[in-house]
């Protein structure tokens, strides 16, 4: 199971002319269909006449059962968005969208030359493009006492797992999300500081 993966974390934008089309490629995070549309539309009013605006995005892991997608926008089927989508896939980025806007130069580059025209820019930028890992984390919930809680906190601070909520009455609730990475282990590390009392249920 996959722990951790990197993500977009910043926009790049590459321009080159090929036969005398004019390719702008852009690609930027993208956690989303719904931020991937909005994105589009901007590049649209950036871009404003352009022949074809194609497209692919990754809205999770870039190997998972992620939402993720591709269109060719016109040009013949499978010569432009998904060979734009194997090349975000190819680079294990996720959480990425990608958009190529051709201004057509009057001269056509058949489907072979399509694919590389539409993956040329993405493969240009994609190495040098800044990422920031993303955990993956689950969802759980520990109980402790008043007198546990400094203790407590500083194991989880160490274990970089989230406090998403705290209640408080009697005992104390936390909310967590850990990571998958300690998720296995972290009960253990809990039970020297309780007798085995402290531990956190992931079945919420």
């Amino acid at each position: 199971m996959i722990e951790s993966y990197p993500i977009a974390a910043e926009e790049q934008e590459y321009e080159e002319e090929i036969k005398h089309s004019r390719f702008i490629s852009l690609v930027f995070p993208c956690h989303s269909p719904e931020e991937f549309k909005q994105q589009l539309q901007q590049i649209k009013q950036r871009y404003p006449g352009a022949s074809h605006y194609c497209q692919a995005f990754i809205c999770g892991a870039p190997m998972g059962q992620s939402a993720m997608g591709s269109s060719d926008d016109g040009e013949p089927g499978g010569s432009a968005g998904r060979p734009m989508l194997a090349v975000l896939q190819g680079a294990g980025i996720g959480e990425i969208g990608a958009v190529v806007v051709r201004y057509y130069g009057g001269t056509k580059l058949g489907v072979g030359g399509l694919v590389r025209a539409y993956s040329s820019g993405l493969k240009q930028m994609l190495p040098r493009l800044a990422t920031k890992t993303k955990m993956l984390r689950e969802k759980g919930s520990l109980v402790c006492r008043y007198d546990q809680l400094a203790d407590v906190e500083h194991l989880l601070q160490r274990l970089d797992v989230l406090i998403e909520g705290r209640e408080f009455s009697e005992l104390i609730r936390l909310t967590l999300a850990v990571p998958l990475s300690v998720t296995g282990s972290i009960n253990k590390e809990l039970a020297p500081m309780s007798q085995g009392q402290l531990k956190i249920d992931f079945s919420q």
